[in-house]
């Protein structure tokens, strides 16, 4: 065991002798560096003609009147709340100045490098280049990591720039981000068949209404309809009126299935399952059927998802499907360039290319806050701000393991302290984080603990997710409410969270047991990626009756919610937030980071948004 012991040393030592960082090149400081996370591991240096799409993001030149302009549009106390800013106007603010812009090609220029593409702003530049020299433009080395999972990427955890553009250059990635878009539809809540659970209580409705439709086992739109009071409202703003949600990981909405569903639960809009449109981005999947290799590996059941919630409750608001490409097994070529594994950024760069937008884009979608470097994350965010202040939703589900996983609560800074984990995007002061419900009168938060079912099958433990951003300060449209839950916290979980920072969930819905199909069968799903969807097809109601008032739609949704739109929510006081072996965050009469404000009564929100039904 002493000479295994000492050879194991020697192999460290080695290791680190060879993935030692570069002799800093003259002129070059380290810009950027991220520890890397847990559950992935370095195994190789990157091959030197692997070629990358390398995406540089330049300082913007006002971002912050762009920030407060978004606040004013979306402060219902404020002259201009609902004048939404145009593309170009949004363009504007956040262009490069001319110097940032001048610097930054300069530099490309001295190294041979032309630029392959601009985002609209020009505040992103992308360029394709293999490995080798990206090495010697950022003056570091990549490596192969891989995760747990088996999956593997290319990254650096620690670049360089000439220190002269350190103050144009906010981000470069793929360099030290080891975020990955992972779907909140775990496979761990799927079921594939409709059946009684064990965990659940034995609620029953007291509303003769709701317990004619609603059912703890398999929820359909029936039962959301009735919960959330939209039975009986007819869309009248369809022409202008739209909802959209996005996919990653190879994700598409099958259309086989949508028709299945519709055929059930809405038999009267089977149509829209075979006509909504399916857009494809950076070599994302087609309109097509599930491969042989989809249906081994459980593909398209978030897709599934998503179309289905929103279809559901509001099937006659045009819905499309943004499908981006990203994180394919890392196989190294000469020739076709990495996805880069940032989805996030190729999409919403895409979106705020267009000039019209829809007015509500679901994402369940996020992360381990901490896989982010904070500059790559302050930048995503200030993308999804400029989406904002055009005047879309953007929702993103809140998570499904409460203040983080069993076993993984641990801090990415090297010194391994137990912490809660947040996510990202919904950590991102500029989106809407929607939490999960179940049960009905009343709801409760959402919470099944992990069992093996009477198939021998086991379920997987979920929660509705919540916490306080590392990265993000508290916005000031949360700060009281956010500063009262801590202060009656007592000192509870103190260490384990940033009781300064953004906290999340905004608000919340049903998110257990959601009937939907699958490879034409019938099951049910679970988790913040159904109450997402659900939630953003009600947003899109009330959008409807606001622009068939002919009033704007409500864009950035918080600063409204946090002063008035709580008054039409159901506030949620029951379960907590369970998660990295505790309890977690409890529910509480007003907001809390498990449920946020409560779940949607719609009659409520479209007579406080200033709509009429």
């Amino acid at each position: 065991m002493v000479g295994a012991t000492v050879f194991s040393a020697a192999l460290v030592v080695a290791a680190q002798a060879v993935f030692a960082s570069p002799i800093a090149r003259s002129g070059y400081g380290v810009k950027d560096s991220h520890n890397v996370p847990r559950d992935w591991k370095k195994v190789a240096r990157a091959p030197a003609s692997h070629v990358m799409h390398l995406q540089i993001g330049l300082k913007q030149s006002n971002f912050a009147e762009l920030e407060k302009q978004l606040y004013e549009v979306s402060d219902p106390t404020h002259p201009k709340y609902g004048q939404h800013l145009s593309a170009g106007e949004v363009e504007e603010l956040v262009k490069p100045t001319e110097e940032t812009s001048d610097l930054v090609h300069e530099w490309l220029g001295d190294n041979g490098i032309v630029p392959s593409s601009y985002s609209a702003a020009k505040d992103w530049i992308t360029v394709s280049l293999p490995v080798s020299e990206i090495e010697r433009l950022l003056d570091t080395e990549y490596h192969i990591f891989e995760h747990k999972d088996g999956s593997k990427v290319a990254r650096a955890p620690s670049w360089s720039l000439p220190r002269h553009l350190h103050s144009h250059i906010d981000t470069i990635q793929p360099t030290n981000s080891f975020f990955r878009a992972r779907g909140r539809a775990s496979q761990a809540f799927v079921d594939e068949g409709v059946f009684a659970d064990p965990s659940l209580a034995k609620s029953y409705p007291t509303s003769p209404e709701i317990g004619a439709v609603c059912n703890t086992s398999s929820v359909t739109p029936q039962c959301f309809e009735t919960l959330y009071k939209t039975k009986g409202y007819k869309p009248r703003s369809t022409r202008e009126n739209k909802v959209a949600f996005t996919n990653y990981l190879g994700e598409h909405p099958i259309r086989t299935d949508g028709e299945l569903f519709l055929e059930k639960f809405r038999p009267q809009a089977v149509s829209v399952a075979k006509t909504f449109p399916q857009l494809t981005l950076d070599g994302g999947p087609g309109d097509e059927p599930l491969s042989a290799e989809d249906l081994a590996s459980s593909t398209s059941k978030e897709a599934n998802l998503d179309f289905q919630a929103i279809s559901g409750i509001n099937y006659k608001t045009p819905i499309i499907s943004y499908s981006t490409g990203g994180s394919p097994p890392f196989i190294p070529s000469n020739s076709t360039p990495d996805n880069t594994n940032e989805p996030y950024l190729v999409w919403v760069n895409w979106l705020l290319s267009q000039k019209t937008i829809p007015q509500v884009i679901s994402t369940s979608y996020a992360d381990d806050e901490q896989t982010v470097p904070a500059s790559y994350a302050r930048r995503v965010c200030q993308q999804f701000a400029q989406v904002g202040a055009r005047g879309t939703s953007l929702l993103f589900a809140s998570g499904d393991s409460g203040v983080g996983p069993y076993g993984e609560c641990t801090s990415n800074d090297g010194k391994n302290t137990d912490k809660f984990l947040p996510e990202f995007p919904p950590s991102c002061p500029y989106v809407t984080a929607v939490g999960a419900t179940k049960n009905f009168e009343p709801e409760v938060v959402a919470y099944r603990p992990a069992f093996v079912g009477p198939d021998g099958v086991a379920h997987g433990n979920y929660t509705s997710g919540g916490g306080f951003s590392n990265i993000f300060d508290i916005p000031a449209y949360q700060k009281k409410e956010v500063t009262s839950y801590v202060k009656a916290l007592k000192g509870e979980y103190d260490g384990w969270y940033n009781p300064k920072g953004r906290a999340y969930p905004d608000i919340s819905a049903q998110g257990l047991y959601f009937a939907y199909f699958w490879n034409g069968t019938e099951g049910t799903i679970s988790g913040t990626s159904a109450s997402t969807p659900l939630t953003s097809g009600i947003i899109s109601l009330v959008n409807d009756a606001l622009l068939a008032s002919g009033k704007p739609s409500l864009g950035f949704l918080n600063p409204w919610l946090y002063s008035v739109g709580f008054k039409g929510l159901n506030d949620i006081t029951s379960g907590s937030a369970v998660g990295c072996g505790v309890d977690g965050f409890p529910a509480v009469k007003g907001w809390d980071p498990v449920t946020g404000l409560g779940t949607p009564d719609f009659p409520k929100l479209v007579a406080l948004a200033g709509g009429k039904l």
